[in-house]
């Protein structure tokens, strides 16, 4: 159609001044009842033309447009049996002259609510009675060449069934006797925190809603959430809509704020956050709105003691006065605030009573928070925003001194367990958002995600089974257990080590496998990256140790064919591979030309690289060039040396031997070191063994956990 375009702008104008009267306004009680639910038509121009575009409250952006001919006709399915009392039609410059509006129970049988004869186009308000599910503007003439094209085709009217239907959310009751009311329907909160990417929400969001969830938390809002929404109300699900504070996300997370004196972040926060209320607070998939996440806690890293305690108070001071502008603007969405731990919640108590409720996370101590609320005293009702699996910091280490993360079976039963925990705090307690609804192959993805890599697994089925009190009929997930790294502890870099498992598919599907190893607790890379490996039995696997040294986190990944998987995971702590021979500098007297005194786990003295241990070092000052030298004691036969590095390696050195300790030979050199091991072959007799060291690898000095030399 971009050879019309032009008539746009006149039907644009021509709206404005030839609009329809047929019918008086809507009456107040009345609800837009069809923005972002699904549409279809009996053809569309083309692909930019989609009958969703009709309904997804754009007037002027987007629109729908048919094929060139009559008979033509564009639905919605508001999903719900409906009370209709008004239809608007916005006509772009193809409009209908003839058309009828129609409903139907089933979308199948029609009745017409109105006939129109003699249109002019520009925008027809129609008042109609009647009910149904769905509603159809059928075309009976055209009034261009043209087809049929709507800017926005709108439903107004009431729900006349039980379930939830557009309208005020609230939060209504007593004390210890609450519920939340959305359309003055009871509404639980059974939801997932949202992960994937906006624009594959059309792709996930029906899979949640699959689960028996009713809601998806974020923790940001802004001019892309429109997408998001549109899409969540077109599959029946509300969103509870975050506000991003600094320092937000718990311990360790930047963004130090003053909330004492820093007036400028407040205020542009509150005009940044009342701009998207503005923009949202009508939406039909708007549920709440959800103000910071883990500030309370968070703040700790910024101050502590008297400046602490104070900036805490000022911060739930200032959600206070978000919740009060939010409450200006939207009155028919209630307001909280998310925090890391219970304890933050007397904060919110003497600092922010326009919290409509609170708001928590918690994971392995959810089936705390009833008491903690009991003994606090609370006089609101709250959700939890975060729930799943215990976390890192709730786990004891295991061999290799990382956290042992949960089994499959034992986070499955750990989301199933959160859920009655929650659900048993009745009338206080108005539901949850499990963590996490996210497609991360991560290492935070595989430890908390649903459905990571895409793949859904047992805590999908657990979360499902919580919602809908069923999973009869799915197909689920393969099972491992009795997972075991060999060697766990020594694992050389570079070698292979062994993986054994026992897995079983519940529906004796056949499996497949896949191995990753991530470098988080090596390098702080999260990435799953997929290793080389080969099957050498029935559940047993060799795996090629990276080059790195450290801990890593090794993961068995068994698919069934059916988006299914089991993933486990266990640590190995791959360590430098070993060299034959005996090690001639061990406990050998080492000098260098620096030493660190004082600096993280320093004193650093030579002593420690030849002393045998993984967990000493040598460090150098921080400038080139340095040296580091031992003494064998007697002129030796010299085969191999063998360096492991700290992170603070050498790019350039050279390795000298002498009889003397006075005059000096090169036997080895290199300007490409990397880091990690470095084992040389050497061929000479020396007493006396010398690095030479020439650039560094980092901003930081020289460093070595180990020096051998075998002969």
């Amino acid at each position: 159609m971009s050879g019309r375009s032009f008539l746009v702008l006149g039907a644009l104008l021509a709206s404005s001044l030839t609009t329809v009267a047929l019918a008086p306004g809507a009456h107040a009680a009345d609800t837009l009842l069809s923005q972002g639910r699904p549409a279809t038509a009996s053809s569309q121009e083309g692909a930019g033309y989609t009958p969703s575009a009709a309904v997804d409250g754009d007037l002027t952006g987007t629109r729908w447009a048919s094929q060139w001919s009559d008979q033509q006709w564009l639905q919605v399915d508001l999903g719900r049996p409906a009370n209709i009392s008004r239809v608007v039609l916005t006509w772009e410059a193809a409009y209908g002259r003839d058309y009828e509006i129609q409903a139907s129970d089933n979308g199948t049988d029609w009745r017409t609510l109105r006939k129109v004869t003699g249109g002019d186009g520009g925008t027809d308000d129609l008042a109609v009675s009647g009910s149904g599910r769905y509603v159809r503007m059928q075309g009976l003439a055209r009034a261009t060449g043209y087809g049929y094209s709507l800017w926005e085709f709108q439903v107004y009217g009431s729900a006349t069934d039980g379930t939830p239907a557009p309208g005020a959310v609230k939060v209504e009751g007593t004390q210890g006797s609450w519920r939340l009311t959305v359309g003055g329907q009871p509404y639980t909160v059974k939801g997932v925190t949202w992960g994937p990417a906006i624009a594959d929400a059309p792709k996930y969001l029906p899979d949640v809603r699959a689960m028996g969830a009713n809601t998806i938390r974020t923790w940001g809002t802004d001019g892309s959430s429109k997408a998001l929404l549109d899409s969540a109300a077109a599959n029946g699900i509300r969103v509870i809509n975050g506000f991003w504070l600094q320092p937000g996300g718990g311990p360790g997370s930047g963004g130090c704020v003053n909330y004492v004196t820093d007036t400028t972040y407040k205020n542009n926060s509150l005009t940044e956050f009342a701009k998207w209320v503005e923009a949202y607070k009508s939406h039909p998939a708007t549920l709440m709105w959800n103000v910071g996440n883990e500030s309370v806690l968070g703040l700790q890293n910024c101050y502590s003691g008297s400046e602490l305690e104070a900036q805490r108070n000022a911060y739930a001071g200032f959600v206070n006065d978000v919740a009060r502008k939010i409450h200006s603007i939207d009155p028919d969405h209630p307001v909280t605030s998310t925090d890391a731990w219970t304890g933050a919640w007397p904060y919110y108590q003497r600092n922010a009573p326009d919290l409509d409720l609170y708001a928590v996370n918690a994971y392995n101590g959810v089936c705390k928070v009833r008491q903690d609320w009991i003994d606090g005293g609370y006089t609101k009702p709250y959700i939890v925003t975060e729930t799943g699996p215990a976390g890192e910091w709730e786990v004891p280490d295991d061999v290799n001194g990382v956290p042992e993360e949960p089994t499959d079976v034992q986070k499955a039963d750990a989301y199933t367990r959160a859920w009655n925990c929650v659900t048993g705090h009745q009338g206080v307690a108005l539901g949850a958002t499990l963590f996490h609804y996210g497609t991360e192959h991560d290492f935070g993805g595989v430890w908390f995600g649903l459905v990571p890599d895409g793949m859904k697994r047992l805590s999908y089925y657990a979360v499902k089974r919580a919602y809908t009190g069923s999973t009869a009929g799915d197909d689920t997930p393969p099972v491992i257990s009795t997972m075991s790294v060999s060697p766990a502890s020594s694992a050389p870099a570079g070698g292979e080590f062994t993986v054994r498992a026992d897995v079983r598919d519940p529906d004796g599907d056949p499996v497949t496998y896949k191995v990753f190893l991530s470098g988080n607790y090596a390098s702080g890379n999260k990435r799953l990256v997929e290793a080389q490996w080969r099957a050498t039995g029935s559940g047993t696997f060799a795996v090629t140790a990276p080059q790195k040294l450290g801990v890593w986190k090794v993961y068995l990944q068994a698919e069934d064919g059916h988006g299914n998987a089991g993933i486990e995971t266990r640590s190995v702590k791959v360590v430098a591979p070993p060299v034959s021979g005996t090690n001639l500098a061990l406990n050998r007297p080492a000098t260098a030309s620096s030493s660190q005194a004082s600096y993280g786990d320093c004193p650093c003295t030579p002593q420690l690289a030849v002393d045998g241990r993984a967990d000493t070092r040598w460090a150098s000052d921080w400038s080139d060039p340095q040296w580091f030298q031992v003494d064998l004691g007697a002129s030796k036969a010299l085969r191999t040396l063998q360096l492991v590095w700290d992170p603070a390696y050498a790019k350039s050195y050279a390795v000298q031997v002498s009889d003397d300790g006075t005059t000096w030979r090169p036997v080895y050199s290199t300007a490409a070191g990397d880091g990690d091991v470095d084992t040389v072959p050497l061929s000479a007799t020396a007493r006396y063994v010398r690095l030479q060291l020439t650039a560094r690898g980092t901003g930081w000095g020289y460093s070595l956990h180990e020096l051998g030399i075998y002969g």
